[in-house]
């Protein structure tokens, strides 16, 4: 990771200082780094020798920031891990313009590789991110979006990273197919539990402990799991708060959506569907080398499971 963020500093220099301003502003903001990481132990696990997988971990960090900056644009953000969102410090057009050169830089990167599988499974996951970006964008507000839609958005909008970056380590460790497909489902599944607890967590943390504004994910109208299942498991009174909420996009009724939330078990429902998928994840390590480097690929759906932030 040291290495890692040798290349992530190295490649952030540039003749225009409000770019690597505002690039420093977020990646120097305490980032997990889970989707590098994710990508270093793929490929260590399965023999990697080289050090490409320091550049595409770079990449993967790159991509990630840059859709970190649009989001928070796109959702009027005002705080992320525990400070001012880049568009809060900086304004929206430099926020926008600096995820754009994020992600022309990742892409001069990934050529500088040379390696054409690497660049078809990257170029074909940002368009896939992009889709699910515009697609939760068109579900705003939709109190009928259902278990099914929520998960097609949140595997095109957040897992997929994820699945790019452990195929993509595969793909530098020159694995079999079958350990290569192995890899993406780990990926898919992890970031999918991912996304599910950070939905959780939106209703059951702090403002402290998220690093965000608690209730942002209501204000947005979006319609998450914790929601979905508690206007599923509420009566029909409780279910109609959580919808007009929804709808609206009203934090009014904040402390009482959060009740019903946590009262109706909601909560343990999406908590389980985050431990199906960290099982499915474990699943796809079972043919996977047994190495340092494998154990730890195992220990982060667990460790997914219990965070708080």
């Amino acid at each position: 990771m040291e290495a890692v963020d040798a290349v992530i500093a190295s490649r952030l220099t540039t003749n225009v200082p409000l770019i690597g301003q505002v690039a420093h502003h977020i990646i120097a903001a305490g980032g997990k780094r889970l989707r590098p990481a994710m990508l270093l132990l793929v490929a260590n696990a399965l023999g990697y020798q080289g050090v490409q997988h320091h550049e595409m971990a770079a990449v993967m960090e790159f991509i990630h920031t840059a859709t970190l900056l649009h989001d928070d644009v796109v959702d009027e953000s005002t705080m992320r891990r525990g400070q001012p969102t880049a568009n809060e410090s900086f304004g929206n057009p430099a926020s926008v313009l600096v995820g754009d050169f994020l992600h022309s830089r990742a892409f001069e990167m990934m050529v500088a590789t040379g390696n054409i599988r690497v660049m078809e499974i990257v170029s074909a996951a940002t368009n896939i991110i992009a889709e699910g970006e515009v697609q939760q964008l068109i579900n705003m507000h939709d109190a009928s979006l259902d278990e099914e839609g929520y998960l097609r958005v949140i595997r095109s909008k957040t897992a997929k990273l994820f699945e790019a970056s452990t195929q993509v380590g595969a793909i530098l460790a020159q694995a079999a197919p079958e350990l290569e497909n192995a890899a993406a489902i780990y990926g898919q599944a992890l970031g999918t539990a991912f996304q599910i607890i950070d939905d959780v967590l939106d209703y059951d943390g702090s403002a402290e402990e998220m690093g965000k504004n608690v209730g942002d994910d209501l204000r947005e109208g979006k319609a998450t799991l914790p929601l979905i299942a508690a206007m599923q498991r509420a009566d029909a009174q409780q279910a109609q708060v959580v919808r007009d909420a929804i709808e609206q996009g009203s934090t009014e009724q904040l402390a009482q959506v959060i009740e019903i939330v946590r009262a109706s078990g909601a909560m343990e429902v999406a908590r389980e569907a985050a431990h199906n998928e960290a099982v499915r994840a474990l699943e796809a390590l079972a043919h996977f080398p047994s190495n340092p480097f494998s154990e730890a690929l195992r220990t982060l759906p667990q460790q997914l499971l219990v965070r708080r932030s």
